[in-house]
């Protein structure tokens, strides 16, 4: 009969622990950069450990292209990234998109360093991460953890849903925000993106390939298009007796609470406490799943909304807008 191999020693598995973690910083510390914002109508404190808008970042591509949180550059008049030789320069914003929390900036540098992405698709719950950051202006704070859990949601602060947000237990600080969280291996599979107060061990980001989705519209465009409406809602439930008249399939909808002026909806003819309850015949039981059907290809077409309006059913043609900028 085989005899089990022997069970390494502690301090063996803790070296090898050691070098995955030190491995990967080296790697990827020498493109972690901290984020300096003056906000519109601010002053500006760097000696300040509370400075709003403060985080940190990091180069993707070596010509002075950076990813950082959305949150982070919020409302900027003025950008300045410092590198971690210590080179400080002035950012341009290229883009940002409030739905992911996830920016652009661009600085004129050379000699820099860039990560690799890596496959966020591939996460496993348990896998070794690493969160990098530059925090007001301490560099390459690193700490290290597993990932706690995969596919989870986070509302950004513009409202709706971020989707496949990776939940880690690797400690961050609001100066963490917009920093890599990395593989063993050196990888960018996230870019951090809050922490929950009171939380113990919560800790969120962005997947990566969330990040390559909407890459390529901030480049361009310098924002991500979504299809508009011009609707203000919330979800409600709906009378048992109503679904079953109408044979609907859900039990919640979204309650029109009020109207652009100029929006599509209301050009369309919807009022104020129409219940949406449909949009080409699919079920919108709620708000976000409304958000999610207006997507960049939805916009100039024209949709199909299931309404209750006084309890009957009915159904208007809208054209769907372009959300107004927020670049």
């Amino acid at each position: 009969m085989a005899q089990p191999l022997p069970t390494p020693p502690d301090h063996v598995l803790l070296d090898a622990y050691s070098r995955a973690v030190t491995s990967a910083v080296e790697r990827v510390a020498p493109a972690v950069v901290s984020v300096d914002v003056r906000k519109r109508g601010g002053a500006r404190d760097r000696r300040s450990p509370a400075q709003a808008g403060a985080g940190s970042g990091f180069v993707f591509a070596a010509d002075g292209l950076i990813l950082t949180n959305s949150h982070v550059v919020e409302d900027a008049a003025e950008i300045d990234v410092t590198l971690p030789d210590g080179r400080e320069r002035r950012a341009d914003l290229v883009g940002q998109d409030p739905d992911t929390d996830v920016a652009v900036l661009k600085i004129s540098a050379t000699e820099l360093s860039a990560v690799a992405f890596g496959q966020s698709q591939s996460l496993r719950p348990g896998q070794l991460v690493i969160a990098i950051g530059n925090p007001y202006g301490f560099q390459h704070s690193v700490s290290a953890g597993v990932v706690s859990a995969l596919g989870r949601t986070l509302r950004a602060r513009s409202g709706r849903l971020i989707d496949q947000v990776i939940q880690t237990d690797a400690a961050l600080n609001p100066g963490n925000s917009g920093g890599p969280l990395v593989t063993a291996a050196g990888d960018v599979v996230g870019v951090n993106t809050a922490i929950i107060a009171g939380g113990q061990g919560l800790s969120f980001a962005v997947p990566i390939g969330t990040v390559v989705a909407v890459l390529p519209a901030l480049l361009r465009d310098g924002r991500v298009r979504r299809g508009y409406l011009g609707v203000a809602g919330q979800d409600v439930p709906l009378l048992r007796r109503v679904t079953r008249f109408h044979k609907l399939t859900q039990a919640t909808g979204v309650l029109v609470i009020s109207l652009e002026p100029d929006g599509p909806a209301r050009l369309a003819g919807l009022r104020d406490g129409d219940v949406i309850v449909s949009l080409d015949g699919v079920p919108i039981p709620s708000l976000d799943d409304l958000h999610r059907t207006l997507t960049e290809d939805r916009i100039g077409t024209f949709a199909t909304l299931g309404l209750l309006r006084d309890q009957q059913r009915l159904d208007l043609t809208v054209r769907i807008g372009d959300r107004p900028g927020r670049a």
